[in-house]
C-alpha cells in the first residue's frame, strides 16, 4: 500500500525554471526537506507520474479555467510506472487562492468499471476507509454530471521533497513534461505523438499548507523567482491547440 501524504489543502507557487537553477535550487531545498520516499531510490532521484484528465466534450474543466472561474475543479487519473501500484482518482479544486485535492486510491482493476458507471464501493479501494469512499462518489459523481471522458495524457518526471513526519510543506520540481491527446481509457506509459508542453523548463512548486516559510521566502529571493502559470493540463490543450478541432 502507498502511504498517502497529500497536502488536501494548500497553498501553490509555481515557477519556470532553467536546470541550471533547478540544481541550485535543489542543494538549497536539501537543507530543509528530504527527498520522497520514491525518487530516493532512484539515481537521479525523479519518478515518472501519468496523469489522464477527463472533461467534458465541450472541455468544461478547461474553459472554467481560462475564464478565471473562481471555484473550478478538474478531474484526473494519477498514476505510476508500476503495474503494481494503485490508481488515483483525484479531484483537485480551486476555491479563490487555496488549492484542495481529494483523491482516492483504487485497484487498477476495477478503473473501468468505475469509469463505466459502477457504483462505488469500499472493494475499488486500497484504503478502505469513509474518506477514501467519500472521495470516489465525489468523483464518479462528477464524471457522471460533466459526462467527463478521458481527453489528454500529461507524463513527466517528478523530483519531490518534503517533511520527513509532516506534510506541511512540500517541493517539486517537473521535468520533460508531455502531453498527448488520448480519449481511450488506457493506463500506458507510452503517449502516441507526445509533444513537450514547456521545453527545456522545469516546473518548480513550492506547497504549503499554513503559512509561508521563511526559508521559502529567502529561497524565492536568493534565487530572483517570480511566479508563473504553469498548468499542465491548460498550458497542454493551448500547445496541442486541442479546442480548435475540439470545440468546433
Amino acid at each position: 500500500m502507498i502511504a498517502d501524504k497529500l497536502q488536501r489543502q494548500r497553498f501553490e507557487h509555481k515557477y519556470r525554471i532553467s536546470e541550471a537553477k533547478a540544481l541550485q535550487i535543489r542543494s538549497f531545498v536539501q537543507n530543509y526537506l528530504d527527498c520522497d520516499t520514491y525518487g530516493r531510490t532512484q539515481p537521479d532521484l525523479s519518478y515518472p507520474v501519468h496523469s489522464l484528465y477527463l472533461d467534458s466534450m465541450f472541455l468544461k474543466t478547461y474553459q472554467d479555467t481560462i475564464n478565471g472561474n473562481r471555484n473550478r475543479f478538474k478531474l484526473r487519473i494519477r498514476y505510476y510506472d508500476y503495474e503494481e501500484t494503485p490508481v488515483f482518482f483525484e479531484i483537485k479544486r480551486r476555491f479563490n487562492n487555496v488549492i484542495r485535492k481529494n483523491r482516492a486510491q483504487v485497484h487498477r482493476r476495477f478503473v473501468k468499471d468505475l469509469m463505466n458507471g459502477h457504483l462505488p464501493t469500499y472493494d475499488h479501494l486500497v484504503q478502505k476507509t469513509p474518506d477514501q469512499l467519500q472521495a470516489l462518489e465525489q468523483f464518479c459523481y462528477l464524471q457522471n454530471q460533466l459526462q467527463a471522458t478521458p481527453v489528454l495524457h500529461v507524463s513527466y518526471l517528478r523530483e519531490a521533497y518534503e517533511l520527513e513526519h509532516s506534510n506541511a510543506v512540500r517541493v517539486t520540481f517537473d521535468r520533460n513534461v508531455q502531453s498527448s491527446i488520448q480519449h481511450e481509457l488506457k493506463l500506458t506509459s507510452e503517449l502516441p505523438k507526445p509533444l513537450s508542453t514547456f521545453g527545456d523548463s522545469v516546473i518548480l512548486e513550492l506547497k504549503f499548507t499554513d503559512r509561508f516559510p521563511l526559508w521559502l521566502q529567502e529561497l524565492t529571493q536568493l534565487f530572483h523567482l517570480r511566479q508563473q502559470s504553469a498548468a499542465k493540463y491548460v498550458d497542454s490543450i493551448e500547445k496541442l491547440e486541442f479546442k480548435k478541432y475540439e470545440l468546433a
